[in-house]
């Protein structure tokens, strides 16, 4: 019979060693499955022997082990023998962190956590002894020699005997998340296949690589006997610290001045023997580590910017920290643990683990406040990080480190320097390379030549990409936001304005114009974020105002399209603003951004501010070019909109007659164009109570909106929601029904379930479905058109009035007055705060509320 059955999990099998190997010298018989248990044996059978064979247990918790299924009956078999613990069966030995619950609880453990090896052995030999037992010498440290030759187990919480991890690369106590990044390269080197054992770790200079695999290393320091740092960055300064290695190694080699016969030696021996992991840190690409790559059980690690390691290793991309991440290092590295400006000063230093450790350095010498520190850096970004020092664990600042690779990667391709300051003045992310190529005629003559011709910007591409400069996804460029500010904080100030200018061309030339057909949204949402970054860099000094102008505008005709009213509308005032400073108070171009800000005022609900708008656009346009010019009739139709809104009808169809007279003289009767003019015209027709002549007007603009844009057009969808409504006006609510389903399915379609149009149609379909009877669905219906505009308006919009007053009916109608009651006293507050006492919508809520009495 044995003294000791070890039971434990694969994880802590290092720690099982340990524990049997000093028992055994210490005279003790030790059953442990990864020495005992042989190939071909029964491995349930021999557990079941082992426990039975031994006069007692030892159990190795650890959080493992505890939730493992197969070490639960090894410990309770020696337990159910000794309840009571009076003959120490059962001897559990915490090794790691965890929490005991059930029968393990009360029994006492030897606690070998946080100990050093002596004391570890110490507490051990106490344990195990039922009475003290103090040895007669001092056992030997199994690290004192060469691990991997040596006979004993080393004690698992002791460096591997051959490590030189550099001092200045100690392991960072502040280091935070990248868990699925270490836990992928656990496996794939463990578990995955012969070629995974080869690991390169790429990205961005500053993503914090070497602080990666330093973290890697100290927590599995225990797997390897051999852990070998080695400076990939230098041809020889790599060949000497592989030579080096012989050294420790014991190698002979390692006594003969030359270096190839010691790298030769160092490479076979790796070749021969497992349990090392060697560290290429800093690699400049796969030829300068290819010939040091042992063919052997051992584990590689790289660190390299240049992402190009397919035939050599398996690539893992570090990703930017995450919001959280890198809020929670902020707060802990600075010690300004509940500053609410982590998450703003984390989202400005685009969650770059580098950047923020110079941050939280900088505020933890001076003292600062992360809101401070933000402040500074938005104001005086550069003097900040020419100041700043670079922090602990990292041999340069932000600004230093990209330096080098932007001067190499110019080096290495023409036109890699200026295909990186144009993306500069661009978004940072999905830049479609297709822009580039289409708009080659707006660019420096140098970049134009290599934009349109693939090859050489290729050639560009991949200079950049192998510094992790440049990303490539798709038919898409990126760019790490802090590398655009350092790139334009490195071009020379006369030159900023000439890149501003070419970026704001390139984009301005390719935004559609008609940016409010839906047809054109996919180009629009694609150049949106390069459109805004242009623009604000243009504006910024300023350049190409003209074109800045026609950019915002067509901006905010997308957002208002969108019913992204608030921000069509700050972008309508800034291209108002810019083309009054350029042009004066009375020019065609500010008359465009007048009009175009009516619209977003319309939209939003005051109903006045967008009627001066359009009467001023009207005024400019009719003095710049007459009477009857089509641009006069844009202005005279949009002034009839809003004269309608407020309940001027007549005024309104006298301004909708003028627009059509001037469109069909200018583009015939069958144009898109006049259709607008006829549907507009046939909804004041409508509401001055001539359904018939509505019901012409309505049909004839859908006629020819069919044939321009097809059956399945938002435009299409107009003409029929106008349509059903005269219909049902007619009394034929069974057509009415139809065509308000048809509008519909067109604008959920076109514009997703949630715009303010599908409002419209979904309103629409519910005072037909009340007309037919059908209450639930009715009041389903406006519910939903409720809930869509107050997302899209607020509570207090005049188009939530209408679908408030609606509610109010159906609650009316299902017996709900205090619902009925509360709806209508809502709408009218609207209403009467937007319309006024005497608007025709205003009146009608007011009716509603004194019928209920």
């Amino acid at each position: 019979m044995t003294d000791f059955f070890i039971s434990y999990n694969q994880a802590d099998r290092t720690w099982a060693e340990w524990i049997g190997w000093q028992l055994e010298a210490k005279g003790y018989a030790v059953t442990l499955q990864v020495w005992d248990f042989r190939p071909g044996g029964n491995f349930v059978l021999d557990m079941q022997r082992a426990a039975a064979d031994s006069a007692r247990t030892i159990a190795v918790l650890s959080p493992d082990y505890v939730a493992a299924r197969f070490t639960q009956p090894e410990w309770a078999a020696a337990f159910a023998q000794d309840p009571t613990g009076e003959q120490g069966k059962l001897l559990p030995i915490r090794v790691r962190e965890v929490r005991l619950d059930g029968l393990l609880a009360p029994i006492v453990y030897v606690d070998l956590v946080g100990r050093d090896e002596a004391a570890a052995l110490t507490a051990l030999l106490a344990g195990v002894e039922r009475s003290r037992a103090k040895p007669s010498a001092p056992p030997l440290f199994p690290g004192a020699g060469l691990a991997p030759l040596a006979a004993a187990p080393r004690f698992p919480a002791a460096l591997p005997p051959v490590w030189n991890v550099p001092a200045h690369h100690r392991r960072n106590p502040n280091f935070t998340g990248r868990a699925a990044v270490l836990a992928e390269l656990y496996a794939a080197l463990n578990n995955g296949p012969p070629a995974a054992r080869v690991q390169a770790v790429c990205g961005l200079g500053g993503l914090g690589k070497t602080q990666l695999v330093v973290e890697y290393l100290h927590r599995h320091s225990a797997d390897y006997e051999v852990v070998w740092w080695l400076r990939a960055e230098g041809g020889a300064t790599l060949a000497g610290d592989y030579a080096a290695l012989a050294g420790p190694l014991g190698l002979p080699e390692a006594q003969q001045p030359e270096e190839p016969p010691a790298i030769d030696a160092v490479r076979r021996w790796l070749s021969q023997n497992g349990k090392w992991l060697l560290l290429f840190d800093n690699a400049p690409g796969p030829d300068a580590v290819r010939p040091y790559l042992p063919h052997g059980p051992g584990h590689v690690l790289i660190t390299a910017r240049d992402p190009n390691w397919r035939a050599d290793a398996a690539v893992v991309h570090l990703p930017l920290w995450t919001q959280e991440e890198a809020a929670a290092f902020l707060h802990r590295r600075s010690g300004h643990h509940n500053d609410p400006a982590a998450g703003d000063l984390a989202a400005a230093l685009g969650y770059l683990p580098l950047a923020l450790e110079q941050a939280a350095a900088y505020s933890e010498q001076t003292g600062l406040p992360l809101a401070a520190y933000l402040a500074l850096w938005r104001t005086r970004r550069a003097d900040l990080w020419q100041d700043e020092q670079p922090p602990p664990g990292y041999p340069d600042t932000v600004a230093s480190t990209w330096s080098l690779s932007m001067e190499e990667a110019e080096r290495a391709a023409p036109g890699a320097g200026d295909l990186l300051r144009l993306c500069a003045y661009l978004g940072p992310d999905a830049i479609p390379r297709p822009l580039l190529a289409a708009g080659a005629a707006h660019l420096p003559p140098a970049l134009a030549a290599i934009v349109a011709d693939p090859l050489a910007l290729n050639r560009a591409i991949a200079a950049l990409r192998r510094y992790s400069l440049l990303e490539t996804g798709g038919d898409a460029l990126s760019v790490h936001r802090l590398v655009q500010l350092v790139v334009r904080d490195r071009i020379d100030p006369a030159d900023q304005p000439l890149w501003a200018a070419a970026a704001l061309r390139l984009v301005n030339e390719a935004f559609p114009h008609e940016s409010d057909d839906v047809r054109t949204w996919p180009v629009c949402a694609e150049l949106l974020p390069h459109a805004a970054a242009a623009a604000e860099h243009a504006l910024a000094f300023p350049v190409e105002e003209e074109a800045c102008t026609r950019l915002l505008n067509q901006m905010g005709t997308y957002a208002w399209s969108r019913a992204a009213y608030r921000e069509a509308k700050e972008l309508f005032e800034r291209a108002l603003g810019i083309d009054e400073a350029a042009f004066g108070p009375d020019h065609p171009s500010v008359a465009t951004d007048v009009n175009n800000l009516g619209g977003v005022l319309q939209a939003l609900g005051d109903l006045a501010a967008a009627r001066d708008a359009y009467e001023r656009a009207l005024r400019i346009d009719e003095a710049a070019f007459g009477p009857d010019h089509p641009t006069v009739a844009i202005r005279v139709n949009n002034l009839g909109s809003v004269l309608q809104d407020l309940g001027d009808l007549a005024a309104a169809r006298q301004a909708f007659e003028q627009a059509l007279r001037i469109g069909e003289a200018a583009f015939g009767p069958d144009h898109p164009t006049v259709a607008i003019r006829v549907n507009n015209l046939g909804g004041v027709l409508y509401a001055l109570g001539d359904p018939a002549a509505a019901r012409d007007a309505f049909e004839r603009a859908l006629r020819i909106d069919e044939v321009a844009f097809g059956p399945d057009h938002p435009t299409v969808a107009t003409d029929v929601n106008n349509l059903g409504m005269v219909l049902k006006a007619l009394g034929d609510l069974a057509a009415a029904r139809d065509a308000y389903e048809r509008a519909l399915g067109i604008d959920e379609a076109a514009f997703g379930p949630d715009h303010p149009t599908v409002a419209t149609d979904v309103n629409n379909l519910g005072l037909v479905l009340y007309a037919l009877g059908d209450l639930a669905a009715a009041r389903q219906a406006i519910e939903r058109a409720l809930r869509i505009d107050e997302a899209a308006f607020g509570p207090d919009h005049p188009n939530v009035a209408i679908r408030v007053n609606n509610l109010g009916l159906v609650l009316y109608a299902l017996g709900n007055l205090a619902g009925a009651r509360d709806a209508f006293e809502r709408a009218l507050a609207i209403l009467r705060h937007f319309l006024g006492d005497e608007h025709p919508n205003t009146r009608t809520a007011r009716g509603n509320l004194d019928a209920l009495g």
